[in-house]
């Protein structure tokens, strides 16, 4: 009696293509290029990530930076008067403040600036 095998083959195979979904040609099709480009595309996810994070802090700083020189003070000098103060908003905070409501972002300078 002969074994008809394959069921994990068919599997994987079936694994394989459900996560390349959305790959073009070969890197979809073909076992070994989706496999490929499965893994990098998945190192690339795992490393991006982390770099998300960097880049969005990478932004406030500069928003901030930006939004302090208007008003003649630098960012470092800005932040060393936010400890100083003992002021607790984060870079996030801080970013979103100078855009939406540069009155608010003024008054927060000028009170740590004065402490």
């Amino acid at each position: 009696m002969r074994v008809k095998r394959g069921i994990i083959g068919n599997r994987k195979k079936a694994k394989l293509h459900k996560a390349t979904k959305g790959f073009v040609g070969g890197r979809r099709n073909l076992m070994r290029s989706a496999k490929e480009a499965l893994y990098k595309g998945m190192a690339y996810a795992y490393r991006d990530r982390r770099q998300v994070k960097r880049e969005y802090r990478q932004l406030w700083i500069a928003r901030i930076n930006a939004a302090t020189r208007m008003r003649g003070q630098s960012y470092s000098r800005f932040i060393a008067s936010l400890d100083k103060a003992g002021v607790e908003l984060d870079r996030k905070v801080l970013s979103d403040i100078a855009i939406t409501d540069p009155k608010g972002f003024s008054y927060i300078l000028e009170t740590v600036s004065k402490a």
